[in-house]
């Protein structure tokens, strides 16, 4: 099967962007896009763009059946209108998403005024869903089903209807072909001062085959005016034939004893045997037919009643259903506000986790009612989860450094930060020194091997580098320098190094074990363990601020992402807990920074883009959950490292290109 496709629109007026997209012509799949909006500036540009993205990473080239595809691309689509709208970059968005299958299955889903006609064996017919009153302003409907050859599809951002009749819409389908058709349709809309972009997509079938099936039915018609008769007969006959054999039997069968069953069983089977006699009757075989027939299709029209009942019954019942379903998340919401008033989070933070499970339920439910009341309620769901749990959104985050600036290929590792706010930015081989919002030429260090983690160490006035093999440099008045042990096996292979007073701290997740080195006058004296106590497998990173505080990965047998701190002190596993933490709040987190010895506890989410800040834990261990910071951003790539100033008022966050600032006491 063929497929072709033209686009076209209208003259728009300045501040309107009208742009049709087709996708996936080279492959064996087709996305399409056609874009209407209204707005200032580049926002419509930059909103069709990143819808164009998602359809190309979501549609075309994610997993499964096409419908979910699509429908997952529908939930960041609304995602992205309703951000555009928030920020008025955009006014009014006419749009329709749609997909066509390798097996010809088409999948079709719009907003605003956005619609799209089947033209069919020359009638057409609306396949999106018109909703009187104001349009939808999100994607919530999908339309599915098979094309057929000889189609056309015409998928326009305004509404044609109003311009042009159905029989028009056919009947220029048949007079023009291809592009013609585009150009009839938009100087009907232009005649109309009506505003519009257009996509048609025209299927053509193997034309041999066409020929055939048409012939085939030509000559049906024919047999089926010369022959009424046989063909009547013929359908009877077999009817005939079964009930003949069907009545053969029933002598044989056996009636109740009661006299009044017996005759009614008696007059039933005489009137059977009569009617069947009849249809071999040459004169009364008629009137036989004409009731066997009126029989058929009474027994035909109570079947189709049954169904259509049982059907409606379903839908009813599954319509009450969700009804009650989305009473019962309104409840949720209203209880879960009591509970935050009254003080128990914990509770109020279960009951909006259900109702979102519950809203979840909504969406997926086939029949797709409810579903604009269920966004509604889950963005409600959202909005009173981040007020509870104190989600600050950082946004846009503030940019203190641009390290592509100097070199493009740049992926940093991690940098070391001081309180006057100066860092030192490093990548594999390479140091940055940032100062003032101002980034210096990288410095290499005059090794091969490659860095992995770096620290000041303040009491020496130096900055002290872990490389991959197995080695220490230790920049010294701006010269690097390798150190040396004096342990005969050399250095400890490890993941992350802290210093404390003239003490070097290595950790070791492969030994479950955290190595103590003295810095003597040229060189590092031999390890001591300092772990006595405390389980280290699965650690990830440490800070020091008297105790040592490691974070641990405790997926294993466990939830995927699961994290839990180990406090040490003089070796001696130490109570620490973290109370009031929003479900799930520190899966994922990779690194864990205190800003001073009675400063605050900082969590670093490079997935979620965000950091997590606890109290300090005392002497009793229990640190207190306060808020997150989400540097809600697309500019903002995979988080690296984090340092806050010992007076916790400011906050450094580093990707891969860029260091950001967010001041804490301003949020």
């Amino acid at each position: 099967m063929d497929i072709e496709v033209w686009t076209g629109q209208t003259k728009a007026s300045a501040g309107t962007l009208l742009q049709p997209v087709i996708l996936g012509e080279k492959g064996g799949e087709r996305a399409f896009l056609l874009f209407h909006s209204e707005g200032k500036g580049d926002g419509g540009d930059n909103l069709r763009e990143e819808c164009v993205n998602v359809l190309e990473h979501a549609v075309l080239e994610g997993e499964g059946e096409g419908y979910d595809r699509l429908e997952s691309a529908l939930k960041e689509l609304n995602g992205l209108l309703k951000g555009f709208k928030l920020s008025d970059a955009v006014r009014d968005v006419h749009a329709v998403v749609g997909l066509l299958e390798k097996d010809g299955m088409l999948h079709l889903s719009h907003v605003g005024r956005a619609e799209a006609y089947v033209i069919r064996d020359g009638m057409t017919t609306q396949i999106t869903e018109y909703s009187r009153g104001k349009p939808p302003e999100a994607f919530i409907h999908i339309v599915s089903g098979n094309v057929e050859p000889r189609d056309h599809f015409i998928i326009s951002t305004q509404r044609l209807l109003r311009t042009m009749t159905p029989a028009q819409l056919a009947q220029a389908s048949q007079q023009h072909a291809g592009v013609g058709l585009i150009e009839t349709i938009v100087s009907e809309l232009a005649a109309e001062k009506e505003v519009a972009c257009l996509i048609h997509i025209a299927l053509q079938g193997n034309g041999k085959e066409s020929t055939s099936i048409r012939a085939d039915l030509r000559m049906s018609g024919r047999a089926s005016r010369g022959k009424k008769a046989g063909t009547s007969s013929a359908l009877l006959s077999m009817t005939t034939n079964f009930f003949g054999s069907l009545l053969k039997k029933v002598p044989a069968l056996r009636l109740p004893s009661t006299k009044k069953s017996s005759a009614g069983l008696s007059g039933l089977m005489e009137r059977l045997r009569s009617l069947f006699q009849d249809l071999y009757d040459p004169k009364r075989k008629r009137r036989a037919h004409l009731l066997l027939l009126a029989g058929c299709a009474g027994i035909f029209i109570i079947i189709w009643m049954v169904v259509q009942l049982s059907l409606s019954s379903q839908k009813t019942q599954s319509r009450s259903e969700l009804a009650t379903l989305v009473e019962q998340i309104n409840s949720d919401i209203s209880t879960a506000e009591n509970r935050q008033l009254a003080g128990d989070t914990e509770s109020a933070s279960a009951i909006l986790q259900r109702a979102e499970d519950r809203a979840r339920q909504v969406m997926s439910n086939e029949s797709g009612l409810f579903r604009s009341d269920a966004l509604e309620l889950l963005d409600r769901i959202k909005s009173k989860q981040e007020e509870m749990y104190r989600i600050v959104r950082v946004v846009p985050p503030r940019v203190m450094a641009n390290l592509a600036a100097k070199k493009p290929d740049v992926i940093a590792q991690g940098f070391i930060g001081y309180p006057n706010g100066e860092f030192v930015v490093f990548d594999r081989q390479d140091l940055y020194r940032v100062s003032l919002n101002t980034v210096e030429t990288g410095d290499r260090l005059g090794t091969d091997e490659l860095l992995l983690d770096g620290v000041d160490f303040s009491r020496f006035q130096s900055r002290v580098f872990l490389t991959t093999g197995n080695g220490v440099i230790e920049v010294i008045n701006g010269q690097p320098t390798a150190m040396k042990t004096e342990d005969p096996a050399g250095w400890i292979t490890g993941a992350d190094v802290e210093t404390y007073l003239r003490y070097l701290y290595v950790l070791s997740p492969e030994k479950k074990q955290i190595y103590k080195y003295e810095r003597l006058t040229s060189r590092y004296g031999p390890p001591a363990e300092y772990n006595v106590s405390g389980d280290l497998s699965g650690a990830l990173d440490m800070t020091i601020a008297g105790p040592v505080y490691v974070l641990r990965d405790t997926s294993p047998g466990g939830k995927e992402g699961d994290r839990d701190v180990t406090k040490l002190l003089r070796g001696e596993k130490q109570t620490f807990n973290i109370r009031n933490l929003p479900p799930n709040a520190m899966n994922g987190v990779t690194k864990i920074v205190k800003s001073a010895a009675g400063g605050n506890f900082y969590f670093l989410d490079p997935v979620k883009k965000r950091v997590i800040v606890t109290t300090n834990d005392g002497d009793l261990g229990d640190s207190l959950y306060l808020k997150q910071y989400v540097l809600d951003s697309e500019q903002v790539g995979n988080l690296k490292d984090l340092y806050v100033d010992p007076e916790d008022s400011r906050l450094y966050v580093l990707d891969e290109k860029k260091l950001y600032a967010i001041d804490l006491r301003a949020n």
